[in-house]
């Protein structure tokens, strides 16, 4: 087993924030409806369903009556497992239907492969589900990822902002906290891994892409993963690979 290892977040991180809210939940939002009327006695729609109902204290609550109170969990970015699932479920469908294409940043891309080719295990921890990341960088517009990661970590692993849920993964996956570099756009987050004992690098993409990276916070601050280095002690690459070269 390689001694280090990356787990990286996905919205904001990976992947441009304004993907998931111009893109991926609009599309559940106005498919949602019409998918729950004809797919909602399949196995797994129908489980998502009665968590729905279970939440709501109401075993008999209709689905007509189930789709508004979704499309308001949509609308307050809920991380209600239920939900998760079913615009998991709506997204493989516009996948699979070719309406969806994924995006991941330049920048993310090359340091993945790069890492995964020098045997750096990557790993994937999303508030999607699942199904939704495996999803997302099955469908990129540069083609599959999914070969690039060994591993994938979602809110049933525990909540981002807690620093169990940190360590509950470092303890699934058998290694020590400090071998596992997290990285992640939300202060929360870094801050919650960091408490757990991982390594932790902030990516703050509105950071001026030739900025050095800042250590005045607990976290370090980068402005992308070319300033990324997971061997060292930090996180933090010596010397930055050059952006241009990633353009």
């Amino acid at each position: 087993m390689r001694g280090i290892a990356v787990l990286t977040d996905i919205e904001g991180t990976t992947t441009d924030i304004a993907f998931v809210h111009t893109v991926l939940f609009p599309y559940s939002r106005e498919h949602l409806p019409n998918f729950l009327r004809q797919r909602a006695g399949d196995p797994e729609v129908s489980d998502a369903l009665a968590e729905v109902r279970a939440l709501e204290n109401n075993l008999n609550l209709p689905v007509e009556e189930i789709i508004p109170i979704l499309l308001r969990w949509i609308g307050e970015d809920r991380k209600a497992k239920p939900l998760k699932t079913l615009q998991g479920l709506i997204w493989r469908q516009g996948y699979e239907e070719g309406a969806l294409k994924s995006h991941v940043y330049a920048d993310a891309l090359e340091a993945l492969q790069r890492w995964h080719k020098s045997g750096i295990p990557l790993y994937v921890y999303s508030s999607g589900s699942i199904a939704a990341q495996k999803l997302l960088f099955a469908h990129t517009d540069i083609g599959d990822l999914t070969r690039l990661f060994s591993g994938y970590f979602d809110t049933g692993t525990g909540p981002k902002l807690e620093a169990t849920s940190y360590a509950k993964i470092a303890t699934t996956l058998t290694r020590p906290p400090a071998s596992l570099l997290f990285l992640s756009d939300h202060p929360g987050e870094t801050s919650a891994a960091a408490s757990a004992g991982l390594r932790a690098v902030r990516v703050d993409r509105a950071r001026a892409p030739d900025l050095p990276p800042s250590f005045d916070e607990p976290i370090p601050l980068v402005s992308g993963f070319h300033q990324i280095d997971p061997e060292t002690d930090s996180g933090v690459a010596a010397v930055p690979i050059s952006r241009r070269a990633l353009s």
